[in-house]
């Protein structure tokens, strides 16, 4: 029986147990110099906010991009966003 009772509470649980939040999304901006004047000991970056993935100036999608915006690496890295693997 104790057994059962310890089954029971663990799938009751899992069952109620509140979801994960998604990723929230940082502030964003529609120019550099917004974004710099929010963090201005920060590096500025192109966030794709579909798929969570920034670009650094210089970079070949770096506000070349639609659907997208300028934010601060720290307010990106920290909302669960990363740095593009290819360079690009």
């Amino acid at each position: 029986m104790t057994a059962f009772l310890r089954l029971l509470l663990l799938v009751l649980f899992v069952a109620f147990a509140p979801a994960q939040a998604e990723a929230a999304t940082p502030p964003v901006f529609q120019s550099e110099q917004a974004a710099q004047r929010h963090c201005p000991s920060d590096t500025v970056v192109w966030l794709n906010l579909p798929s969570g993935i920034y670009h650094f100036k210089g970079q070949r999608y770096y506000a070349n991009t639609k659907s997208d915006a300028f934010v601060c690496k720290r307010d990106a890295n920290q909302t669960g966003n990363r740095a593009t693997r290819n360079g690009q």
